[in-house]
């Protein structure tokens, strides 16, 4: 295996490189770069549109969960080969993995198989956030703070999205779930099986 990495590996960065594998070229440049706890919203954003994230965790910060096969972390300081390495697997599992969906595209649309729905803006930071966890339990102050980033309106305000949500995504074959005390879950179910 041989590689040739051009450019800095650093976030906002853009890393042109080819990993050469029995003959085959790799491109990484879709591999995201992120400061990680800074950039947790961006990695929430990303996750959100199955994009693949190296976190770039500093040495005194605590290590994220990384449970997406999408995702990997580096503590820094990291030797360039150690970057190059995880950036270069990354790309390797996004070329590998189909699809899992649902997603959501730069332009706040959500696709799950041929179906898809348009959001609009806080409604599409909500969808990110449960989609980045999906079947697991996101909090109520992590939902708001994905929608209203400078603060929520009101506790009101996420319950009255959270329901526009479950209509507009029920033709997807999603669900969301309010688990008490704890906050929403986003699952699959069959079509015309939708319900809160």
């Amino acid at each position: 295996m041989e590689q040739k990495f051009l450019g800095g590996n650093r976030p906002g960065q853009s890393v042109v490189s080819v990993d050469v594998v029995d003959g085959q070229w790799i491109d990484v440049t879709n591999v995201e770069v992120i400061d990680w706890p800074a950039g947790e919203q961006r990695r929430i954003r990303l996750a959100g549109m199955n994009r693949p994230r190296l976190l770039l965790v500093a040495a005194s910060g605590p290590p994220p969960s990384c449970v997406d096969p999408l995702e990997d972390w580096v503590r820094l300081p990291a030797g360039e080969g150690d970057i190059e390495a995880r950036l270069a697997a990354l790309a390797r599992r996004a070329d590998q993995l189909e699809p899992m969906g649902p997603v959501i595209d730069t332009d706040d649309v959500v696709r799950c198989g041929d179906a898809w729905v348009a959001l609009p803006p806080v409604e599409a930071r909500i969808i990110s956030a449960l989609i980045a966890r999906l079947g697991t339990v996101v909090s109520r102050a992590d939902l708001a703070a994905a929608g209203w980033p400078d603060g929520a309106p009101g506790r009101n305000a996420l319950d009255v999205h959270v329901l526009r949500l479950r209509r507009r995504i029920a033709s997807l074959g999603l669900a969301i779930r309010t688990i008490r005390s704890r906050g929403y879950l986003l699952e699959r179910v069959e079509a015309g099986a939708v319900g809160a």
